[in-house]
């Protein structure tokens, strides 16, 4: 009995200490990050090298608020890039005639940017059936529209690079808002909104209850399958909206590269900035940050000479350990 209590008295600070560096272990990196490249990365202390890192991370974080939301369910999106390469197809499409006909320039720019936005949420929609209704594992229901949904967008295009240019639906990606990138602003929207969602609604709650003990959240009277729908939901409908701006920044959609490995990207953020991979606890603000890191991890290593390759190492080191820290932190 003597053993039994001095080892629990031994545990309780390990797990206090994980607990701790589950919760604070992203903050802390970001700003350690940020103290380092002030002291070593050259020119980092500059509005171009903050833009830069903003309009490059911000369709990480949009997309990863949607995986948030996903995961915290105890599911998993493996579609949300190629639903980018799909929204990516279509707008140019619509801006060229090719789809709808020759339409007044107001109505192609309406249309070009909420067709693919709704036919993206329609098929995160599909996904949250094919979980729900046909009770499909979430990695294998996602993986259907990860390898079909590139091929639509391919189809759609005949393979071909779209070229185009239309300053006022390329405004959400090159446009400014007092000097500060439009992607920037809808990515602190999403994530102010989201996490007021998350943590203030019912609907938030209830997210959370189902990824945290599915079976004691139905006898509570949870629309379980709602829930699920939902997320998946917004899940493919903010893929959509990541996948507009990176057409509107490049001027051109090509569907083999819009989104590539994009799920990887948005997963790791969420690991990183603390939400449980298993479900039932999670945080938009830390997907921020997690996103943050594994951006500003790249820039560094880019930045002071290392090959982008090493940055994909690093990358799966930082998950690897987010996820034992996850780990150390889940014991109660």
């Amino acid at each position: 009995m003597a053993e039994l209590s001095l080892s629990k008295r031994s545990e309780a600070p390990a797990r206090r200490m994980g607990r701790r560096m589950r919760d604070w272990g992203a903050p802390l990196a970001l700003l350690a990050l940020l103290v380092f490249n002030v002291a070593v990365t050259p020119n980092f202390l500059t509005w171009q090298t903050f833009f830069v890192n903003l309009t490059q991370v911000a369709t990480i974080v949009i997309v990863a608020v949607g995986m948030t939301l996903v995961i915290a369910t105890g599911g998993i999106d493996l579609s949300v890039g190629s639903l980018m390469a799909i929204a990516g197809a279509l707008a140019p499409l619509i801006l060229g005639g090719s789809l709808f006909g020759p339409l007044d320039p107001t109505t192609a720019v309406a249309l070009a940017l909420g067709v693919p936005v709704l036919v993206t949420a329609a098929l995160g929609l599909f996904n949250g059936v094919l979980v729900t209704g046909f009770r499909i594992q979430p990695i294998i229901a996602t993986l259907v529209l990860f390898i079909a949904g590139r091929g639509i967008a391919q189809v759609m295009t005949n393979g071909n690079l779209q070229t185009f240019s239309n300053p006022s639906f390329q405004w959400i990606g090159l446009g400014r808002i007092s000097g500060v990138p439009v992607q920037a602003v809808l990515m602190v929207v999403i994530v102010l909104a989201m996490a007021w969602v998350l943590r203030a609604t019912v609907y938030g709650r209830h997210v959370l209850a189902t990824g945290g003990n599915e079976g004691a959240a139905r006898l509570a009277g949870i629309p379980v399958a709602r829930v699920k729908l939902a997320v998946y939901a917004i899940s493919g409908l903010l893929s959509g909206i990541a996948g507009l701006i990176v057409i509107s920044i490049n001027s051109s959609a090509d569907a083999n590269l819009i989104g590539l490995g994009m799920e990887l990207d948005a997963i790791a953020a969420v690991a990183v900035g603390g939400t449980l991979l298993t479900g039932g606890r999670a945080t938009v603000i830390g997907t921020l940050l997690g996103a943050l890191i594994i951006q500003l991890v790249r820039y560094t290593l880019l930045a002071n000479g290392v090959p982008d390759a090493a940055a994909l190492v690093v990358k799966a080191a930082i998950i690897l350990l987010a996820v034992w820290l996850q780990r150390q932190g889940a014991s109660r």
